[in-house]
């Protein structure tokens, strides 16, 4: 998630005294993302367990007014158990104690303070995770779509942080979230779709075989760019109608997990998709990099 608040003018002269603490969030997140993507499947498993379990939670608090019901736990073990069972369940039982999960946590609920599409936020969390694992897998190419992926969505957030600060002017979606801009939106879209392309083309370059056509490689990229910062502005739409600024207070300089997964959440929900349009459900990384 970017955002691009502090702007003095508008335009140039931002404030940029909240860069120093994402800087130091990168360097600490990005080596442990990229070490859980190329340690295996397994591992990406447990890092999304974590943060599945860490963005219901704030979910929780967010939409019961800071309050926790003993129901939210049971939530958050099933979605925690739906992500490191992956590696031995697959996609298809994954899924399936998904959506027990979503039914359970909407129809058993005990209603304490829960907002009611608790259900639907497990589910589609829940989901998005399925989608970061399927698109892992177990193969080179499940490293090289999941950068892919990653380095979309970080690359966007990037683009739009700086470009927005740096140029301002008119805002994107004011009524939704007053600091985003047209120019951080585009220049978001714009790193974002270069940084794709660039790993699109190392993995040409890296894998034998591997000879995609280059504008393929373009268009997905900026499609999850795109769908990215709908995902940002998604949960800035949420928070201003909770009356909150941020889902928590975990990453210095970006606030709550759920701050910094609401664009990965819609992009790898859409890559997931389009690997399986292409392909199959077994072989997501395959549809996304193969053409």
């Amino acid at each position: 998630m970017s955002d691009e608040s502090g702007s003095k003018t508008g335009k140039t002269g931002s404030n940029w005294s909240d860069l120093k603490p994402r800087l130091v969030s990168a360097v600490f997140l990005i080596p442990i993302v990229a070490a859980a993507i190329f340690i295996g499947q397994l591992a990406v498993a447990v890092l999304i367990a974590g943060v599945l379990v860490v963005a219901y939670h704030e979910w929780s608090l967010m939409t019961n007014k800071g309050i926790l019901s003993r129901f939210n736990y049971f939530t958050m073990g099933l979605l925690a158990i739906s992500a490191i069972a992956y590696p031995a369940v697959g996609f298809w039982g994954g899924l399936l104690l998904i959506l027990s999960t979503a039914v359970a946590t909407t129809v058993l609920s005990d209603k304490f303070g829960s907002w009611p599409t608790a259900g639907i936020a497990a589910g589609f969390l829940g989901f998005a995770g399925l989608s970061v694992l399927a698109l892992r897998g177990d193969t080179n190419l499940g490293i090289l779509a999941t950068a892919f992926l990653t380095v979309v969505i970080w690359s966007t957030d990037s683009g739009a942080f700086f470009a927005g600060r740096q140029f301002g002017g008119i805002k994107l979606a004011p009524m939704i979230s007053p600091s985003k801009t047209w120019s951080g939106a585009v220049g978001g879209l714009v790193i974002g779709t270069l940084g794709g392309t660039i790993v699109w083309l190392l993995g040409n370059m890296m894998l034998v075989g591997m000879n995609s056509p280059l504008w393929i490689g373009i268009a997905i990229s900026a499609a999850i760019s795109a769908s990215a910062q709908v995902g940002d502005l998604a949960e800035s739409a949420l928070k201003r109608h909770f009356l909150i600024k941020d889902s928590g207070d975990i990453i210095p300089g970006h606030g709550g997990i759920l701050d910094r997964i609401d664009s990965f959440t819609v992009g790898a929900v859409l890559l997931y998709f389009i690997g399986v349009a292409h392909f199959t459900s077994n072989e997501v990384a395959q549809g996304v990099l193969l053409w």
